[in-house]
């Protein structure tokens, strides 16, 4: 494990940004499909294409971005949440990687009960925080609770992950469902995660995609296909970034493209 120095990161000076423009919420409607590892790939090669980043780990249930990254830092959205310190001041450098971090509460379940009227002003607090950056990637809890629709509300874009498991499509289908029912109008895209090929992969956005437009009216488009890869089991193990541990792999090489066509395409 490595220990974060005690000392939290100062953002850059706000530059000016449409509130929450800038934000990627990473969503996906079941646990298991790979979301966490996916938002800190993301944040990271974003970074990498020389973007000024922050990952913020917005699972208040099961925060685990620190452990998948090896690390121990001394503040996280507890602080915040208890008045302690500011988002702000919550940030933590992640110099292998040349991000921002804000990390949740892992281990504990505690802001998973947060009044949605403290979680309100942290989702304002953190439109604020992201004019410091090109780009702010919110890993959220799995599912459709509250917590996790408010937070999606601060997001320019949102991307669903999901798998081709039965209820990994269904839970996505559902988290779509709600979100534009919700916010119309929402940019939506779908990752498919570990897919044993990039033409299954689009197979099975294909079918997410028929069940979107048959009972949605809407047309999700695709962010990207990420292929399974053995590489990503070994990076998690060793908690260092498969950018970092293994850049040349497919999964690395997949999601690149898909930050390319995410930069490209910015609204």
């Amino acid at each position: 494990m490595t220990l974060v120095p005690e000392t939290p990161t100062l953002a850059p000076p706000p530059t000016r940004q449409a509130k929450g423009r800038n934000i990627v919420a990473v969503a996906s409607g079941k646990g298991g499909v790979g979301k966490t590892w996916f938002a800190i790939t993301l944040t990271h090669a974003i970074a990498r294409s020389g973007k000024r980043a922050l990952l913020f780990d917005g699972d208040l249930g099961l925060a685990n971005v620190d452990i998948q990254l090896g690390l121990m830092p001394k503040y996280d959205l507890g602080s915040v949440v208890s008045g302690r310190m500011t988002l702000n001041q919550a940030a933590t450098r992640y110099n292998e990687g040349n991000f921002d971090i804000i990390a949740g509460r892992s281990g504990s379940g505690t802001l998973a009960n947060i009044p949605l009227s403290r979680l309100q002003i942290l989702g304002d607090d953190l439109g604020l925080l992201a004019g410091s950056y090109d780009r702010v990637v919110v890993d959220l809890g799995a599912g459709v609770e509250k917590t996790v629709r408010l937070l999606t509300a601060n997001a320019g874009t949102v991307l669903v992950v999901t798998t081709d498991e039965p209820t990994a499509l269904t839970d996505a289908y559902a988290f779509i469902k709600v979100t534009h029912m919700e916010r119309p109008g929402t940019d939506m895209r779908v990752v498919v995660n570990m897919a044993n090929s990039t033409r299954e992969g689009e197979r099975i956005y294909a079918t997410l995609l028929k069940a979107c437009e048959g009972f949605l009216k809407i047309s999700p488009p695709l962010a990207g296909v990420i292929r399974r890869d053995l590489k990503v089991r070994d990076a998690i193990r060793n908690q260092t970034p498969i950018l970092t541990r293994s850049p040349n792999s497919e999964a690395a090489a997949d999601v690149e493209t898909l930050v390319e066509g995410l930069l490209r395409g910015a609204r």
